[in-house]
């Protein structure tokens, strides 16, 4: 393959790859920081299955044929590659918005496992795009202009004119993104170079604008454009980013959320995410409350008042009136992107507040439940649905295009979710640990290992949860630290023992059970985590729920039925199919029906949300 030949001439550019840049700008108020991605990996488990899937993929994409739009738009030739389709066709209004989550997933990639074929695509992929920037002059293009499609897009933008759909700041800020990434997580510095002179050519065309003009230009979807340009004035300590940042506050969004107003209702819901992870970075910024309010604000009104029981939110991409669930369950159903984004913001506000569990309560929610099973596990790219289907009857990969479920391709879709997705499962570890000093928080329950590498200390999780409620942490390496250890609000009874004997601390479900100790090589953690089945009420209609067992959410089993209404589930004939596990019976509308993990729901109709009778059994 050409990509090979080119990479072999091309080794200059690892040596371009210099150690990661550190914060110029510190974080303002927060309490807890991530370990790096380097740090922590998994072990064997549906989680690392999922990674491995998408790692396949991103090894396996022609490189050529993602930068096709950017060396077209800039005049260069795209040396015999063939045109993508789907969202990055060369006729697609926002086309080369993906490729930023590919840099994205390829820097996950090198971080995770120190894989050199990832690297070589993220830093030859910089390159050329530099390239194409470099050739901007003949392109008849700005300085610093960099993108698939015509610079002319954004004059239309400015000017009101857009007709065909393109949301041009969006797709800019996917690039932008990626090239970030690149530059923090790997530490590659053509990639700060272009970045930077992309955010110079963003600058420049934005300061020429009225607050008015710029107000109005930004109810066109745009990404988190404040996101990444706060994170690049915290890496560079240059003030201009961060007024450019500010630039893109959004003043039709922000106001009302200061002001703790749920105005949600039919705005389209993934243009409205990156915005609020954009004001919790601009609070760590500069240290604003306002931005850290309208974040929190923004987190609690969507999960308390918009999000189904499997953590996803929005129908046909939009969020709908407060607490309008059961109204809303339909093919089109908890886009992927939002949940993406969701769980950023989770993490951000967590960070800002370490002893809310509520945020990593939510945090688990999503991930198990909706975005592991977005995931098509027969597929060996590990391609996704773009929504999650929650009608009555309701299946993953099948529906019309992009629409009810059907699954991503290699080359033919370049969907939004296809992007973030690409991220969400080259990063499955990182929010499983977390530090402080001397605190370790352990938030997740996912078979890894951490290589504590700040105190000399690993910690091996061994677990087959959620299909049990048991964990263990082993410790190798000695020391004096404290372990924090969530214990879900789900859970009633939890446990912990050290070493075979149970501690007396307390278990408080909704909080975090603290160990200080002095650790030696070979100490052992054992977390019992008891689960119960609940269920979980539309908000609008408390006769319609969805099941769960634990932080599982259960789905029905309906093989090739399709169905036509939402079907009564008798909640006391629940019984759990033999003596452990997540398989359960039912009988629903008189007929039995098997019950098992939503995230493993594959291959068959299901169905989540129930007209609910009786009440559920007190031994299963």
């Amino acid at each position: 393959m050409a990509f090979k030949l080119i990479l072999t001439a091309c080794v200059f550019a690892l040596a371009r790859a210099q150690s990661v840049p550190s914060l110029v700008v510190p974080e303002t108020g927060v309490s807890a920081f991530p370990f790096d991605l380097s740090q922590v990996s998994l072990s064997n488990s549906r989680w690392e299955d999922n990674q491995n899937r998408t790692l396949n993929y991103l090894k396996f994409v022609d490189v050529e044929r993602l930068l096709y739009n950017f060396r077209a738009t800039h005049k260069l030739s795209t040396k015999g590659a063939k045109a993508n389709g789907g969202w990055d066709a060369p006729n697609f209004p926002f086309r080369s918005h993906a490729q930023g989550h590919y840099l994205t997933g390829w820097a996950h990639c090198y971080a995770v496992l120190r894989d050199p074929t990832c690297r070589d695509r993220a830093t030859y992929f910089v390159a050329e795009l530099a390239k194409c920037q470099a050739n901007n002059a003949a392109a008849g293009f700005g300085a610093g202009y960099l993108s698939g499609f015509p610079e002319s897009e954004f004059a239309a933008l400015e000017a009101g004119k857009l007709s065909n759909g393109n949301v041009p700041y969006y797709a800019l800020h996917k690039t932008m993104a990626g090239l970030l990434d690149v530059w923090r997580i790997m530490g590659d510095n053509k990639a700060k170079e272009v970045l930077l002179a992309l955010a110079g050519w963003v600058d420049g065309r934005t300061a020429k604008l009225s607050s008015s003009d710029m107000q109005r230009m930004l109810g066109t979807e745009f990404g988190g454009m404040n996101d990444v340009l706060a994170n690049v004035y915290q890496l560079t300590g240059d003030k201009r980013w961060l007024v450019l940042a500010q630039r893109f506050d959004h003043t039709a969004v922000f106001d009302p959320l200061a002001s703790n107003q749920d105005r949600l209702n039919g705005l389209h819901a993934n243009t409205q995410v990156p915005k609020w992870i954009g004001a919790a970075r601009e609070y760590k910024a500069t240290g604003n409350k306002r931005y850290l309010d309208i974040a929190r604000n923004a987190w609690s009104m969507t999960v308390n008042a918009h999000t189904y029981a499997i953590g996803g939110n929005s129908q046909a991409e939009h969020f709908r009136p407060p607490n309008a669930i059961s109204q809303y369950l339909k093919t089109d159903t908890a886009e992927q992107c939002n949940t993406y984004n969701m769980l950023k913001l989770t993490r951000d506000l967590w960070a800002v507040d370490p002893d809310r569990t509520e945020y990593f309560d939510f945090y688990e929610r999503a991930l198990l439940n909706h975005l592991l099973g977005a995931q098509n596990p027969a597929d060996n790219h590990g391609h996704i649905t773009y929504f999650t289907p929650l009608n009555p009857g309701g299946r993953r990969g099948v529906g019309p295009a992009w629409g009810g479920g059907t699954w991503s391709t290699d080359y033919d879709s370049f969907w939004c979710c296809q992007g973030t997705a690409l991220e969400t499962n080259t990063k499955l570890m990182d929010s499983i640990y977390w530090h402080k000093d001397s605190t370790l928080y352990v938030n997740l329950f996912i078979s890894s290992v951490l290589n504590w590498t700040q105190r000399n200390v690993t910690i091996a999780q061994s677990t087959t949860y959620p299909v049990s409620g048991t964990t263990s942490l082993r410790v190798t390496g000695n020391g004096e630290f404290t372990m924090r250890i969530r214990i879900p609000a789900w859970t009633t009874g939890a446990s912990i023992s050290v070493n075979g004997q149970k501690v007396s601390i307390e278990v408080k479900p909704g909080s975090y059970a603290t160990l200080q100790r002095a650790w030696k090589s070979g100490d052992t953690v054992t977390i019992q985590l008891p689960m119960t089945l609940k269920t979980v009420a539309a908000n609008d209609d408390p006769s319609v729920a969805a099941v769960a067992y634990g932080p599982v959410i259960l789905s029905g089993n309906y093989g090739s039925t399709s169905l036509s209404s939402t079907p009564t589930l008798a909640l006391d004939s629940i019984r759990r199919s033999g003596n452990g596990g997540l398989a359960f019976t039912a009988t629903a509308a008189g007929k039995s029906v098997n019950l098992g993990p939503f995230y493993e729901a594959h291959g068959f109709n299901y169905n989540v949300y129930w007209k609910v009778s009786g009440r559920l059994p007190a031994v299963i």
